[in-house]
C-alpha cells in the first residue's frame, strides 16, 4: 500500500453499505487499512456484508440497520458509529432511493421520501459528524450523487432533482469546511451493475446504456471503489468541491 492512501488509524462510515457500490466502497477502504461501519435496512444482508468487508483483514467491520428516511434513526447511526468506533473520520453518504415518476404524476410521499434519503439525511450525516472533524482538523466526506445529477432523463424528476441539489449541498459545504481541513467531493457514477439499475431498466434500457459508454460496457462496483479510495486518503488531500464523474465515458458525449 503506498502511504498516499493508506488508512490505517482511519475510521469510516458507509451508508448504504450492504451491497453494491456501498460494499465496495467499503471493502476497499478497510484493505487501506480504515475501521469500517456499515448501514442498511435489512440486517442479514449486513451481516453478510460485514463478513465479506472484513474477510482475510484484521480491521474492525461495524454494522447497524437504519432507514434513513427516519431523522432520528440517523442520528441514531451517526451516535453509534461514533460509539463503536471512537470516531469518525471519513462520511460516505451512499444510501438512496430512486421512484420514477412523470413530472405531473409524482406523489407526495414519493417525493417526501426520495428528497428524505437522497439529500436530507446526508445533510444530517454532516450535521452530526463533522463537529469532530473540525476538532482533529481532518475528515473526508464523499457524497453518491450520480450523472442524473449532471442531466436528466425520462421520469427520473426527483431522483435527478435530489442528486444536483447534493452537489450543491457539497460544493458550499467543501467551502465552509475547508479551513478545518475536511473535503467535501461528491462521485457521480453512471451504468453500474447494482440492484437499483438491474430492477429499474428493461433489457434494451440496459443495452442503451452500455452502448452509450465509451467503453462499451456496464462499470463494475469496486470500480468506483479506487476513486473514492483517492478522494478518501492523503493522495485526494487538495481535491474539494468537485463532482467527479465515474461512467465509463456515457458524459463524453455531445449528442
Amino acid at each position: 500500500m503506498h502511504p498516499l492512501f493508506d488508512l490505517t488509524g482511519k475510521d469510516a462510515l458507509v451508508t448504504g453499505g450492504s451491497k453494491g457500490l456501498g460494499k465496495a466502497i467499503a471493502r476497499v477502504l478497510a484493505e487501506a487499512g480504515a475501521n469500517v461501519f456499515i448501514s442498511s435496512r435489512n440486517a442479514d444482508e449486513l451481516q453478510a456484508a460485514a463478513a465479506e468487508i472484513g474477510e482475510g483483514l484484521t480491521v474492525n467491520v461495524e454494522w447497524m440497520t437504519a432507514d434513513m428516511s427516519d431523522r432520528a434513526q440517523v442520528k441514531a447511526l451517526a451516535d453509534e458509529a461514533v460509539k463503536r468506533l471512537g470516531k469518525v473520520d471519513i462520511l460516505i453518504n451512499n444510501a438512496g432511493i430512486n421512484n420514477p415518476q412523470p413530472i405531473d404524476a409524482i406523489e407526495d410521499d414519493v417525493w417526501d421520501r426520495n428528497v428524505e434519503v437522497d439529500l436530507t439525511a446526508c445533510m444530517a450525516m454532516m450535521r452530526y459528524l463533522v463537529p469532530g472533524m473540525k476538532e482533529r482538523k481532518w475528515g473526508r466526506i464523499i457524497q453518491t450523487s450520480s450523472v442524473l445529477g449532471l442531466g436528466g432523463r425520462l421520469h427520473r424528476n426527483v431522483y435527478c432533482a435530489t442528486k444536483a441539489a447534493l452537489i450543491g449541498l457539497s460544493k458550499s459545504s467543501a467551502l465552509e469546511l475547508g479551513p478545518h481541513g475536511i473535503t467535501v467531493n461528491c462521485i457521480c457514477p453512471g451504468p453500474f451493475l447494482t440492484d437499483m439499475p438491474m430492477q429499474l431498466l428493461s433489457d434494451a434500457d440496459k443495452q442503451k446504456f452500455s452502448d452509450r459508454t465509451a467503453l462499451q460496457r456496464w462499470g463494475h462496483p469496486r470500480e468506483v471503489a479506487g476513486p473514492v479510495l483517492m478522494l478518501a486518503s492523503e493522495a485526494g488531500s487538495y481535491i474539494t468541491g468537485e463532482a467527479l464523474v465515474i461512467d465509463g465515458g456515457v458524459m463524453a458525449h455531445t449528442l
